[in-house]
């Protein structure tokens, strides 16, 4: 029973995976003795079992992006993070931690747990591994993006391609967003968008603004829509204040993250 594509290739629809009595998986197909792939997507295959996990639609991880997941699974020495890709997140804490961590005495609970959500950056990606992730900043200065646990708020997750326009040239899209609903905001490369207001009239002001752009993201003349949109809705309320400084959540961070 030949296998004509290894474990995690990348592989097109139409295109043989395998020949041979194996378990059909999801987004594959048997021909005679073929087995066919029916999506752009990475071959998985374990034991007999054959199915290939879809690209559409999914982040695919550059190093030096900035992402949001969540925590799905916990060890001794780092934690498994799904960050909306085919590929898990790991994190590991030789590489995010600023003190020492021994995994005999310290808990990697105390820092992150099980369905915690965590922003952090990719620093080392290839296909023989997964992409593993960082809570550390490239300069270690004060100026750079908030990495660690995020406390409260709220996750919507938007198509990964349209994140460039949800951020704006030079910002200009997410700090109008900012600028009229005073809620703090992540925008991770991978399409998950964390933001956290004072109130939920203010956060479900953040949530119309995104499906918004969502729905209209290849019109042009989008950023002075949502900026027409956002001052209707906020027209009876206060003035928008100024765009809120860098959003680092106010809450404490856990024991052995750095500072934000």
């Amino acid at each position: 029973m030949p296998v004509l594509i290894k474990d995690r290739s990348m592989v097109t629809p139409g295109e043989t995976i395998a020949e041979g009595e194996y378990m059909l998986g999801s987004n594959v197909f048997r021909k005679e003795k073929q087995i066919i792939s029916q999506v752009i997507g990475l071959v998985t295959i374990k034991d007999n079992h054959i199915s290939v996990v879809s690209l559409k639609g999914k982040y695919f991880p550059r190093v030096g992006d900035l992402v949001i997941g969540k925590v799905t699974d916990v060890s001794l020495s780092s934690w498994i993070v799904d960050i909306e890709s085919p590929y898990p997140g790991i994190i590991r804490t030789s590489s995010s931690l600023d003190r020492r961590f021994d995994p005999v005495k310290d808990d990697t609970r105390k820092i992150f747990d099980v369905g915690d959500i965590v922003v952090s950056k990719i620093f080392s990606f290839d296909r023989t591994r997964d992409p593993q992730l960082t809570l550390r900043n490239d300069n270690r200065s004060q100026s750079g993006p908030y990495l660690g646990k995020l406390t409260g708020g709220r996750v919507i997750k938007v198509s990964p391609s349209k994140i460039p326009r949800l951020i704006g040239r030079r910002g200009s899209m997410i700090s109008t967003i900012k600028q009229y609903t005073n809620c703090r905001m992540i925008v991770g490369q991978n399409g998950c968008v964390w933001f956290k207001g004072n109130n939920f009239e203010d956060e479900f002001l953040v949530l119309q603004a995104i499906e918004k752009i969502d729905r209209e993201a290849h019109t042009s003349g989008l950023t002075d829509r949502v900026k027409e949109f956002l001052e209707e809705m906020v027209k009876d309320r206060k003035p928008p204040t100024k765009t809120p400084k860098e959003e680092k959540p106010a809450e404490k961070k856990p024991a052995g993250e750095k500072k934000a």
